[in-house]
Formats: C-alpha cells, structure tokens, sequence
C-alpha cells in the first residue's frame, strides 16, 4: 500500500508508530491493559501477530506477549537509535514497525514482545469465524 494511502487509511499515531517507526505513549495506549481474549492483527495486512493467551503484564505500559502466534510474519531487526541497542519487530507483510523484543520475559520462551497499540487491531474469540480468522477458535477451546 502506498505511503498516501497509509495516510488516508490510519490515524495519526498509527502511521507515526508503523511507518515512521514511533512510540506511543506508555499507558495511555488502547490495549496496554487489555484482558479479553482473542487475536491482535497487524493493523494494516490484517495478519495475526500475537494471541490473548500469549500477553501478560509486563507493567511496561504497551502490550507485550511471550511470543508470536504467527512467527513467519515477523521480522527482527537491530535497532541502535536513541543511544541503546534493541531488536525491532516488524510485521512480514506490511513491513510495519511493531515495537521491540526484549530477553527479559517470562518462562518459557524468557522473551518480552513490546509492541504497540497502534500497530495493532484486536480480533475477540467471538468474532474470529465472522471475521475470517475462523482457524485461530482453537486456540481458546477448553481440553
């Protein structure tokens, strides 16, 4: 999709965050906080990044999850700006800024995927089939 395009279609900080590789403001951004559970999509190609059942509170004030539900479609990348070195994640398809991955989370995978509100749309369990992402129920089925 075109940078014009992108323009006409997100808002403001969601084009700051996943095409000029922003930040949005810790704790005052839409999913931080969020508890229900479904499936975050890359707010631009629509595909799925991460699962509900994968984020936890890292009281970091931005999203972050254990892992990828759909690891082919993200990307790492070292980040050296702002003074530190970091791994940025994008998404595959879109090319979009996501956030960073930190060696800092939680057992079993250790690792903190800080990602962005605004690179982000979220997909409750009981819209996925509606939705198109009908494949992605079993992660949310009781054993």
């Amino acid at each position: 999709m075109k940078k014009t395009d992108l323009k006409k279609k997100l808002t403001t900080m969601q084009y700051e965050v996943t095409q000029c590789n922003g930040t949005e403001p810790p704790f005052q951004n839409e999913y931080w906080d969020a508890t229900d559970e479904g499936i975050y999509v890359d707010i631009i190609s629509g595909k799925p990044l991460f699962s509900s059942k994968d984020k936890y509170d890292a009281g970091c004030g931005w999203p972050s999850f254990t892992k990828p539900i759909e690891a082919a479609e993200i990307t790492e990348h070292k980040d050296s700006s702002h003074g530190m070195v970091r791994t940025e994640v994008r998404s595959k398809t879109a090319d979009a800024h996501l956030g960073h991955v930190f060696p800092d989370g939680p057992e079993p995978t250790k690792l903190r995927y800080c990602i962005n509100s605004a690179a982000l749309r979220f997909i409750a369990k009981e819209n996925l089939e509606e939705e198109g992402y009908g494949e992605y129920k079993a992660l949310f089925d009781k054993p």
